[in-house]
């Protein structure tokens, strides 16, 4: 008999069309021989829709009011939920709270998992309590006087510095900024996706991404990889709709670089609490020095994602990655119902 498989994509946050992508990759490389496939979809209104037609996903462009369901209507006795959901509604724990509201098992992140690493000002000070380090930063926070935000990012850091919001991803609303008076522009930028911004030191350095699979002290690492930019800061738009970027798998660096790399990643995602999967970014300079930047609870599963490249690398087919990430969603889910079983 052939396993249940829910793929939820879409969602409310800028990063909608990533999901979109990414569903679309991982329904294909599903082994339909040992999955029967399901797909809803989350508009940008937060209504869900049951698609009829998996080789063609509806978009918030091509909505059919005759599939809306109800959210609890998604329910399926054994049945695993994939969450290629992005972002804030997706990746910061409420749809997995959602899911286990349900009584469903998931793959992924846990509610804590989720939630500690979307939000990068929370993540800052896990790692920091871990030793692991990172770039110098400074956090902002709606509603405290912008001269103040400014005051502080000039007495600390030198420029360039990197403003993002601290609950997104896929590179919305970041920006590059070489000098004060390009500041406030920036923070007015990242403050319409967040209330916490983050402002941090740019550095010169390579950007290395390391894969992590497992639960808890189970988990494993790839070999690490590259981005290999042709531009100088890899926007949402070069990133996903240009696809102006090269990756280098393997990463061309030391077993000895690679080994840091990958211990410093799994000590961060054992922290966290991390399950399923997860891509930890890291910058390396000139000097081998290794800052960890930020942990991908759900990293992308786009045709040129590194995620599901990097265990490519390793030997594990798209298909294997995703019965994998099943079978570690059903031992995830067993656990945390024994927590619960008088």
């Amino acid at each position: 008999m052939k396993e249940k498989l829910i793929v939820l994509y879409g969602g409310r946050s800028a990063e909608k069309e990533v999901s979109v992508l990414s569903a679309k990759n991982v329904i294909e490389a599903t082994d339909k021989e040992k999955f029967e496939v399901k797909a809803y979809f989350i508009s940008d209104k937060g209504n869900f829709y049951q698609i009829k037609d998996l080789s063609s996903l509806m978009t918030n462009e091509t909505l059919d009011s005759s599939a809306k369901i109800l959210p609890g209507d998604i329910y399926e006795e054994n049945a695993v939920v994939l969450p290629i959901l992005h972002g804030p509604m997706g990746e910061d724990g409420t749809i997995q709270g959602f899911l286990e509201i349900l009584r469903m098992p998931y793959a992924g992140p846990s509610i804590l998992a989720a939630s500690s690493t979307m939000d990068k000002l929370l993540a800052k000070l896990v790692f920091q309590s871990l030793e692991i380090p990172q770039v110098p930063y400074v956090a902002a926070i709606a509603g405290t006087e912008k001269w103040q935000i400014v005051e502080e990012v000039a007495t600390k850091l030198k420029f360039p510095v990197f403003v993002k919001p601290a609950n997104m991803g896929s590179s919305v609303g970041i920006t590059k900024v070489e000098n004060v008076s390009q500041l406030n522009p920036a923070l007015e930028e990242a403050f319409k996706f967040d209330t916490r911004v983050v402002v941090e030191q740019g550095v010169n350095a390579r950007e290395i991404e390391c894969a992590v699979l497992g639960n808890g002290a189970d988990a494993k690492a790839a070999f690490p990889g590259e981005v290999v930019k042709d531009v100088e800061f890899y926007d949402y738009k070069s990133k996903y709709i240009d696809n102006k970027i090269e990756m280098a798998i393997p990463a061309d660096i030391s077993e000895a670089t690679a080994k840091k790399i990958q211990d410093y990643a799994i000590k961060a995602y054992k922290a966290v609490n991390g399950s399923g999967m997860s891509r930890c970014d890291f910058f390396m300079d000139k000097d081998e020095n290794l800052y960890l930047n930020e942990i991908n609870s759900i990293p992308g599963f786009t045709q040129w994602s590194m995620y599901p490249l990097l265990w490519e690398n390793m030997g594990l087919t798209y298909a294997d990655l995703i019965e994998q990430l099943v079978s570690l969603a059903k031992s995830a889910f067993e656990l945390r119902e024994a927590h619960l079983t008088d």
